[in-house]
């Protein structure tokens, strides 16, 4: 699966240290932060079954963030926002989409823009708190 999805093979990885073997040093990382992901649960559900016990401070998930404060988009993906955002300009050559380092600047970049989308800055806690407006039909409305 990783190799088909991410390009990353068994032989890459034969070095790499396990979960269980640096869980001190993600928890440091990790312990009292806001974690943020594109689709967030599914990074999430990773890391708290790497990590039994791990909560984070918050969480923030620009795919969620995306289709509230970017209406319209024709995909959500976030290879299609980069694209359409572009969101990776300047990067170099060697970052590749599905790898770690790619990936986390293009959704901090992602982040940075959904916080400042529609002229109004938001504040982490803005973001952390947003909770998509009901119309009285029960459907969504737009957040800010």
């Amino acid at each position: 699966m990783a190799r088909r999805f991410h390009g990353i093979s068994d032989d890459q990885l034969a070095t790499a240290p396990t979960a269980g073997e640096i869980a001190d040093e993600l928890r440091g990382a990790l312990d009292g932060r806001v974690f943020v992901a594109h689709n967030a649960g599914v990074d999430l559900g990773v890391v708290t079954r790497s990590l039994p016990g791990y909560q984070p401070g918050g969480t923030l998930d620009t795919l969620k963030l995306a289709r509230r404060l970017l209406p319209g988009q024709a995909s959500y993906r976030l290879g299609a926002l980069v694209e359409t955002l572009d969101l990776a300009e300047g990067l170099p050559p060697d970052l590749v989409p599905h790898r770690a380092m790619y990936d986390a600047i293009v959704c901090a970049r992602l982040l940075t823009r959904l916080a400042s989308s529609g002229g109004q800055p938001r504040t982490l806690d803005e973001l952390l708190d947003a909770k998509p407006e009901r119309r009285s039909d029960g459907s969504a409305a737009t957040l800010f």
